[in-house]
């Protein structure tokens, strides 16, 4: 999600002001709060957010040894999910710091936080980035015992951590390390610890064996050259990249840097390299992105209006705020095509692509994603320039009227998990021939942004 105490609120409130020219049809919206589904999903549960964060909002979600690691503005909560019909909450942290989007690698997980606070502890509290002694940055903890957290270390890091991305080392030391690619951005003048040019990532090297001794090793520059800054319509300037997702074993990441989409070369962890670089006219603000399994596609998502706007109508249209599908030719990107939700929702709903994974069936390229109160769609581009939807879940507009939806659907081990704002905890199936087959695959960790092939568990 864009929104961070560096946003240019006041500009995307006018921004979603101005898209109520056209309403979507009242006979397409499902009433307030109401659960509709495609006939082949089911709602297998909903577990409200735990008390102890239950007033902040949710945001992304990881998986490992049958456990979701949910992160919220407050903290984070632990799930038992081995029997997703009957999952149940383990624990929560209470951590204050937005986003603290979540990965996980062994006893380890990591919390991005992209708000500034008077000190790296639990206990802090909001603090201008005006103040050189702010912290913002990564929270690193140990989860051996899942009813008990341990906070372990911190690291602080330029521009703080809006999304975080887990590396694997490479050979003998992947077992020594694990490096976390830190995404940041929106410098100021008068941010000691975020001054512009900024235009590049943080990557901290995690000593596996002694997380503790964690710190920042390198900070490489994306755009020495600067990024995209003057295209008409960006929601803001390039000035770092807002995700970055990881193919380790194939050595390759990419990138989506605001207003521009980035490939790099992995194989020397700690000096990524710009390999391919694009723009699209009709993208706001490259958010994140998503490789087919073998690596010859990537579609990334624009975060039409920061995640807080109406987009889902037809003023807007199907090509803006939605998905971008590219080949991979040659090293280049190359654009496909757009996909974006075929349901108009109404203009008192928030809604835009955003967080998604790959559901893995042999053969075909099919994803869940998530687009706020648009809810989730499980889609196929298999042919790069003719996606579409084959099942999804969302609700009606919140009766409360403040907004939300489901930030982050990923599918893990047979379900779907939605991490929605406020409702909490979706655990979702769909029953259909074209995905039937993902049942058989089995994941024991699960780090969106650190993708790994499945071919190798088919026989």
């Amino acid at each position: 999600m864009f929104i961070s105490r560096r946003t240019l609120v006041a500009a995307a409130a006018a921004f979603a002001l101005a898209l109520t020219g056209v309403p979507a049809l009242a006979a397409d919206i499902p009433p307030p709060d109401t659960v509709v589904t495609s006939p082949n999903v089911t709602h297998v549960l909903n577990i409200p957010k735990p008390a102890p964060i239950a007033a902040t909002i949710n945001t992304d979600l990881a998986f490992q040894d049958g456990y979701a690691y949910v992160g919220n503005y407050g903290g984070f909560s632990i799930y038992d999910i081995r029997n997703p019909k009957k999952a149940t909450v383990v624990s929560s942290v209470v951590c204050p710091g937005g986003q603290m989007d979540v990965s996980v690698y062994g006893n380890l997980l990591f919390g991005a936080v992209d708000s500034s606070r008077n000190n790296d502890s639990c206990a802090s509290t909001g603090q201008p980035a005006t103040v050189k002694e702010s912290w913002e940055g990564v929270r690193i903890f140990d989860i051996s015992d899942k009813a008990n957290p341990k906070y372990i270390k911190s690291v602080e890091t330029n521009c703080g951590s809006h999304t975080l991305t887990l590396v694997p080392g490479k050979g003998h030391d992947r077992h020594k390390n694990v490096y976390v690619y830190v995404s940041s951005y929106l410098p100021a003048d008068n941010f000691p610890d975020c001054m512009p040019p900024h235009d590049k990532i943080s990557i901290i090297k995690v000593p596996l064996r002694n997380p503790a001794a964690a710190a920042v090793a390198t900070t490489p520059v994306v755009f020495p050259d600067g990024g995209n800054e003057t295209q008409p319509g960006l929601l803001v300037p390039t000035t770092g990249c807002h995700d970055i997702t990881a193919y380790a074993e194939k050595d390759i990441a990419a990138g989506a840097c605001m207003g521009d989409g980035v490939l790099f070369d992995i194989s020397d962890r700690l000096n990524p390299k710009v390999t391919a670089r694009t723009t699209d006219p009709n993208f706001a603000f490259w958010h994140s992105a998503t490789f087919s399994n073998d690596a010859r596609k990537v579609v990334f998502t624009d975060e039409l209006g920061g995640g807080g706007a109406a987009t889902c109508n037809e003023a807007i249209g199907p090509n803006k705020g939605a998905d971008a599908i590219y080949e991979i030719v040659n090293g280049q990107l190359v654009f496909r095509s757009y996909f974006k939700i075929p349901r108009h929702q109404a203009d008192t709903e928030n809604c835009v692509a955003h967080n998604g994974s790959l559901i893995p069936v042999k053969g075909r390229d099919i994803m869940v994603q998530a687009w706020y109160m648009g809810g989730l769609s499980v889609w196929d581009f298999t042919d790069a320039a003719h996606p579409r939807e084959i099942g999804y879940f969302e609700r009606g507009p919140r009766a409360a009227g403040d907004g939300g939806g489901i930030w982050s659907a990923y599918y893990y081990n047979g379900y779907i998990y939605g991490s929605d704002f406020h409702e909490g905890l979706d655990i979702i199936k769909i029953n259909d021939r074209l995905t039937d087959s993902a049942r058989f695959v089995r994941f024991d960790r699960l780090n969106v942004q650190t993708q790994e092939s499945y071919r190798s568990w088919w026989h």
